[in-house]
């Protein structure tokens, strides 16, 4: 488990990317890039930026490409902003997470039976939040 300290460079660092990232960075390879998380090494010399990119499997990839070409600007935007003796030497990482949970998604819409009298599709988190806050309604109300 990283440290207290690693979780908060790599939180200020994820801000300091991201914001960057959207605001600053004009490769035009870098296109619908978000910043999903990133692991700092304990001596807090690496940084591993793990990114979700929309598109084709090409465009992730050229957007990868353009973040590692741009790792040293991004660099010196983490030494203005974060107070740290050693700057990271950043890597980029095409993070899959969402590409797989749209699959198995797609995978269990087709395996799964269909329901009766109604849609097939599956369950949302918004439907679950909405349940539970009309739930909660109902008791605040007495």
């Amino acid at each position: 488990m990283p440290s207290r300290r690693a979780q908060k460079t790599a939180e200020a660092i994820r801000e300091v990317v991201s914001m960057a990232i959207l605001a600053e960075l004009r490769d035009p390879r870098v296109r619908d890039v978000t910043v999903t998380y990133v692991e700092v090494s304990g001596d807090l010399r690496h940084a591993k930026v793990h990114v979700s990119v929309m598109g084709t499997d090409t465009k992730q990839e050229l957007s990868v490409r353009g973040l590692q070409n741009a790792a040293g600007f991004l660099q010196s935007k983490i030494a203005n902003r974060v107070e740290m003796r050693y700057t990271p030497k950043l890597s980029f990482v095409l993070d899959q997470g969402v590409k797989r949970s749209i699959e198995i998604s797609r995978i269990l819409r087709e395996v799964l039976p269909p329901e009766r009298g109604g849609s097939t599709e599956l369950p949302t988190e918004q439907a679950f939040v909405s349940e539970g806050d009309h739930a909660r309604g109902a008791d605040e109300e007495e």
